[in-house]
């Protein structure tokens, strides 16, 4: 389905599309856009999904157009070479586009991009101080870089205080490593690098595969644990995908190199949880 290496080498090849074409595996372009939430056909049990068809249509060159914007790239609505290369980067699993965002609590921030989930959800008052756990399969060497970024976000939020415990089944956040299918549509995969649930669910998944290098600290052709960490730690919180490049929250992920919060993760957490008063 999303992400898969054969998806990937399809979309590869389909460099240089545009409407009007119909070419064998411009399916796997729908099925993308869709799945991160570019692309919503609207169609009736009569006809055909769309999303199984090979026609480069006026709905994937809005839906491209709309991939493009958000991701800084030229708005040409065409399969172009910077639009290809971005597709192909792994990623955040999170969608960055839903039918109901809410951008009321914006309104006072005008220059900002972070994003909040669909109505909002976040942690209740009585839920300030947040424990989490790790599963059976995670590697103890991998645990302090989370531990660090529990930390980063305690330290900018000035709300939220962590602990670890050892019990992950009653614990509010639960770390792991996982691969393959995890519901909804979501599939842990060599281009899927993390998964994560809005509040109040707690669980945060990195993605286990053999094609994707984890390290401690940023190391060359490899993902760095705290970064990848920092992003995922932001969305169990109630943050969205940011519009802003530098922003944590952004849905794309560096590999071979670490990064921090910037003042417009920091400025969407105090305006999630209201403590700009």
């Amino acid at each position: 389905m999303v992400a898969t290496s054969k998806g990937n080498d399809t979309i590869k090849r389909l460099q240089g599309c545009q409407k009007g074409n119909k070419v064998q595996g411009l399916h796997d372009v729908k099925v993308y856009l869709a799945r991160f939430g570019y692309l919503n056909y609207q169609h009736t049990p009569d006809h055909v999904n769309p999303l199984q068809n090979d026609e480069f249509d006026e709905e994937l060159e809005a839906a491209l157009k709309s991939y493009q914007n958000f991701h800084h790239l030229n708005a040409t609505g065409t399969l172009d070479g910077p639009t290809v290369s971005q597709m192909l980067m792994p990623r955040c699993g999170v969608p960055d586009k839903k039918s109901s965002h809410n951008r009321q609590t914006k309104l006072l921030h005008i220059v900002s991009h972070y994003e909040f989930f669909p109505n909002s959800p976040r942690w209740p008052p009585s839920k300030m101080h947040l424990t989490y756990a790790f599963g059976s399969n995670y590697p103890n060497a991998y645990v302090p870089p989370v531990d660090s970024a529990f930390n980063t976000w305690a330290n900018a939020s000035g709300y939220f205080t962590f602990s670890r415990v050892d019990d992950i089944t009653s614990s509010d956040l639960k770390i792991s490593f996982k691969s393959g299918d995890i519901g909804g549509g979501v599939i842990l995969n060599e281009t899927i690098l993390a998964y994560a649930y809005a509040p109040t669910n707690g669980t945060f998944y990195y993605t286990e595969n053999e094609n994707i290098t984890w390290s401690v600290g940023p190391a060359p052709n490899a993902f760095d644990l705290e970064t990848v960490a920092l992003h995922e730690i932001g969305h169990l919180l109630g943050l969205d995908h940011s519009e802003d490049q530098n922003a944590i929250m952004w849905d794309y992920l560096p590999i071979g190199e670490a990064k921090g919060l910037n003042e417009d993760d920091i400025q969407g957490i105090k305006a999630l949880y209201d403590l700009n008063k």
